[in-house]
C-alpha cells in the first residue's frame, strides 16, 4: 500500500505488526475523538520505612526482575555525555536477557558501545527519536533484527498513551535525587537541566530506577519526578559527563555562510507579519537555525518586542533573551546546554515541562500547538518543500526526528535553514531520501542564493518580496545549484527495510532501506 506521499508501505512487518500509511499533516487527528488507550503504571505497595535505596545498580535491576523480551527505556538528556544507558545494558547482558527492545528517547554517539549488543541479537528492536554514529550505521546496514521505529518527540508519548511503548524497566539519571526517588536535573554536580523528556518513562513503566551522582537529604526540591512513580534508587559515581551535553548541533554557528542564512530567516519573521508584542518563538538543533535567536534578539531590541513564550530545547542564549525581557517565560522540555540548569532552578519564569505538555499530538494543550514561528534546519529538502533530517549523503541514518514534524505541524510560521550544497552535494532534491517532515507543514526554506516560499503561502510571498528578499520558485534554484555541483549519482540502496519514520500520528511516512556498502 502507498501513503500519500506515494511512499510504498507494507501492510505488516514481522515483530512490528500492522502498519498504517500516513494520509496528511491532521489528518488522523480529529479534535475532541483521538482514539487512544489510557494506559496507567501498575504502583507496587511498599510497608512503611522500607528503603529503596540499592547498594548498586546491578541490584537495583535485579531486584526488577528482568526477562528475556522486555522493553527498557532511558532519557538523553545528558546527550554525548550520557554514562547510564551503556551500564544498564551491560548489565542486563551478564543476567543473560536477551531480545531486548531499546525505547531510549533519543541514540547519540554516547551509545556507539551498543553495536555489538545489536549483531549479537541481544537488542533486537529499537524506537527512539534519533540514531546516529557507529549505531546508525549498523542499522543502516541491516544488521539490526527488526525495523527501527524513528518516531518524534511528541510521538514518543503518543506511543507510550497508546500502548505502542510498553516499558518494563526504566533507569533514568538524575543530577540529585533523594532516597525515595524525588529527582531532578537542575541542581548537583552533575546538572543537566530539564528532565522533561523522563516524566512520560517515569509515569507508565513498570519498574522505575532513578540514579543519581548527588544523593541528597529528603526531601529533594525542587523535583521533576516525585517518589510515587519510583521503585528504586542507586548512588553511583557518575552519572556521565555534562560537557558534552553541547555539541555543534546545539552552539551557534560562527560560519559566515550559516550566520548569512541566519539573518535573513531574521528579516523572513520580521516581515511575517507575526513579529509583534505577543509572538511565541522556537528554534532547533543546528548551529545556523540557533544563530536566528541572535538576530532575532537584535531584531526585538531594535523594535522594542516582547515576546510571549520561547520553548523547545533551551540553550543559554535562550536563558539571555529570558533575562533581558525579550520573552515572557521559557517553557523547557530540553537544556541544550549544561548551564541553562541554574535558570530552570532559580527563575520562576523558566518552566520546565514534560514532553507529554510539549509536542503530543493527542493533547489538548500541546505548546507546539501555540507556536507562531519555529526555525528548523535541514539534511536535505526537495521541490515539495519535503525535509529529511535523518538520513545522509548515502542513505545512512545519522540523525534525528526530534521535535521537527511536531513543531513545524503545529507554528504559525515554520522555516527552515540550510544551505543550498554542502561540499560538491546539492541539498534541494528532487526528493529528499527520506521524508521526515512533510512539505505540507513546511512554509519557508532559507538559503544564501534565496529564500523559497510554499505555495499555499502567497500572500507571504509577496509580503517577502516587497521587503527586498530575493524570493525565489524552489524548481529554479533547484537548477541553479545543480548547474554548480552536478546532480549526484543515485544512492544504491538494498531491498530490506532497516527503519520505519513514524509521523508524529503514528502513521509511516517513509521507509528506510539498507545501505550495502556500509559494514
Amino acid at each position: 500500500m502507498k501513503n500519500v506521499l506515494g511512499v510504498e508501505i507494507p501492510e505488516y512487518i514481522e515483530g512490528i505488526g500492522k502498519l498504517e500509511p500516513y494520509q496528511g499533516v491532521w489528518k488522523s487527528i480529529i479534535e475532541d475523538e483521538v482514539p487512544s488507550t489510557n494506559i496507567s503504571r501498575t504502583l507496587k505497595a511498599k510497608k512503611a520505612h522500607t528503603s529503596k535505596v540499592c547498594s548498586s545498580l546491578e541490584d537495583a535491576i535485579e531486584k526488577c526482575k528482568p526477562f528475556d523480551g522486555m522493553t527498557v527505556t532511558c532519557h538523553h538528556h545528558l546527550r554525548g555525555g550520557d554514562g547510564v544507558l551503556m551500564q544498564v545494558i551491560e548489565i542486563l547482558d551478564k543476567m543473560g536477557i536477551k531480545d531486548i527492545t531499546l525505547a531510549s528517547s533519543s541514540l547519540t554517539s554516547a551509545h556507539d558501545g551498543l553495536v555489538p549488543y545489536v549483531e549479537k541479537g541481544m537488542i533486537t528492536k529499537i524506537f527512539s527519536s534519533g540514531i546516529r554514529g557507529a549505531l546508525g550505521d549498523v542499522i543502516s546496514s541491516g544488521k539490526l533484527k527488526y525495523p527501527a521505529i524513528i518516531h518524534s518527540h511528541g510521538g514518543r508519548v503518543r506511543d507510550f498513551l497508546t500502548g505502542r511503548i510498553k516499558p518494563d524497566l526504566s533507569v533514568l539519571a538524575a543530577s540529585a535525587a533523594d532516597v525515595e526517588g524525588n529527582a531532578t536535573g537542575s541542581h548537583g554536580p552533575s546538572a543537566f537541566g530539564s528532565m522533561g523528556y523522563a516524566d512520560i518513562d517515569a509515569r507508565y513503566s513498570k519498574n522505575v530506577i532513578i540514579v543519581t551522582d548527588n544523593m541528597v537529604e529528603y526531601p529533594c526540591v525542587p523535583s521533576t519526578i516525585r517518589q510515587h512513580f519510583v521503585d528504586y534508587v542507586v548512588n553511583i559515581d557518575s552519572i556521565g559527563d555534562t560537557s558534552k551535553i553541547a555539541s555543534g548541533t546545539t552552539r551557534i554557528t560562527s560560519s559566515p555562510m550559516d550566520l548569512r542564512i541566519a539573518r535573513i530567516a531574521a528579516t523572513v519573521i520580521e516581515q511575517s507579519g507575526l513579529f509583534k508584542d505577543g509572538m511565541s518563538f522556537q528554534v532547533g538543533a543546528g548551529g545556523a537555525s540557533l544563530a536566528v535567536a541572535k538576530f532575532l534578539r537584535e531584531d526585538m531590541k531594535r523594535k522594542s518586542i516582547q515576546g510571549s513564550f520561547m520553548i523547545g530545547g533551551v540553550t543559554s542564549y535562550g536563558v539571555d533573551m529570558l533575562n533581558e525581557g525579550l520573552f515572557k517565560a521559557i517553557f523547557d522540555v530540553q537544556s541544550f546546554d549544561a548551564a541553562v540548569s541554574t535558570s530552570v532552578l532559580n527563575n520562576p519564569k523558566h518552566v520546565e515541562i514534560t514532553c507529554d505538555q510539549y509536542a503530543n499530538p493527542n493533547n489538548c494543550g500541546a505548546m507546539t500547538n501555540k507556536l507562531d514561528v519555529v526555525v528548523l534546519g535541514a539534511l536535505e529538502v526537495d521541490v515539495d518543500f519535503n525535509v529529511n533530517v535523518i538520513t545522509g549523503s548515502s542513505g545512512e541514518i545519522r540523525g534525528a526526528s526530534g521535535g521537527h514534524s511536531d513543531t513545524a505541524s503545529g507554528a504559525n510560521l515554520s522555516v527552515i535553514v540550510c544551505p543550498s550544497f554542502r561540499g560538491r552535494l546539492p541539498i534541494i532534491m528532487d526528493r529528499v531520501h527520506t521524508v521526515v517532515t512533510p512539505g505540507e507543514s513546511v512554509d519557508v526554506i532559507v538559503t544564501e542564493r534565496g529564500v523559497c516560499v510554499n505555495p499555499a503561502k502567497p500572500d507571504l510571498a509577496v509580503a517577502l518580496k516587497k521587503a527586498g528578499l530575493k524570493v525565489v520558485d524552489i524548481k529554479d534554484l533547484k537548477k541553479e545549484v545543480d548547474s554548480m555541483t552536478g546532480i549526484p549519482a543515485k544512492k544504491k540502496l538494498g531491498d530490506k527495510i532497516v527503519a520505519l519514520v513514524e509521523y508524529r500520528d503514528g502513521t509511516i511516512i517513509d521507509v528506510i532501506k539498507n545501505v550495502t556498502n556500509l559494514g
